[in-house]
């Protein structure tokens, strides 16, 4: 694994404090553990401080450490050891699959898009601050190949065109649709369900309709008549 540290002095922010909301999630939160173990709190703790802020931050790592009263030296083990966590500002991150049914499905188009719109390099911030890309691993929606994450929404069913519009989108702060980008609903087939179509399945007419069947008589053990 290679080396992760945090951004240097002069990339951090002077201070870190959670929004009133999310002081009492972490409050919440904390109260979760038994007594001793409050320190099991601490990774929910740097996500929920990634979401606030975008990246985990020095002052972030010690007010998470002084409210679990644990080293500064813990958390910063924690936070530099998950790839989850930037360490740095990413802007709005996008995430790109490219494992194998993403790749055979045009991943490389998507790519193209990032690299076109966003920056020629992932990991690296486009030139207005805002956005940043990245190569990831399987997110899960093969089916729906190619696809993006960004924050907890999912992207599907993507193309070069749409993807750019994507981030043009994102950029603007428009609202995004997430899920499947063409027409399916969910993970439906392209061209809509060919299995299970029958309305009765499921506008509860069946109901009743039909009687349950007896189960048979248990087999007669040996000597029986």
């Amino acid at each position: 694994m290679s080396v992760r540290r945090l951004a240097p002095p002069d990339m951090q922010p002077p201070s870190f404090a959670f929004t009133a909301e999310n002081a009492e999630w972490v409050k919440a939160t904390i109260a979760k553990y038994p007594a001793g173990r409050q320190a099991s709190a601490v990774i929910p703790m740097l996500w929920k401080g990634q979401e606030q802020e975008g990246w985990v931050t020095h002052p972030m790592i010690e007010s998470i450490a002084r409210q679990l009263d644990m080293p500064f030296i813990r958390v910063l083990e924690v936070a530099t050891f998950y790839t989850m966590f930037n360490l740095e500002p990413v802007g709005i991150l996008v995430q790109v699959c490219t494992t194998s049914p993403c790749w055979l499905r045009g991943s490389d188009a998507v790519m193209d898009a990032c690299k076109k719109h966003i920056h020629p390099h992932q990991k690296t911030l486009s030139a207005d601050g805002k956005m940043s890309w990245m190569e990831v691993e399987c997110l899960g929606a093969c089916v729906n190949a190619p696809m993006l994450q960004v924050g907890s929404d999912f992207y599907e069913d993507l193309d070069g065109p749409i993807t750019e519009k994507l981030i043009a989108d994102l950029r603007a702060g428009k609202p995004v649709k997430a899920g499947p980008a063409n027409a399916r609903h969910s993970s439906e087939p392209e061209g809509g369900a060919i299995t299970l179509t029958e309305p009765s399945l499921y506008d509860g007419s069946i109901i009743g309709k039909y009687k349950p069947v007896a189960p048979p008589p248990p087999p007669k053990k040996p000597g029986e008549a």
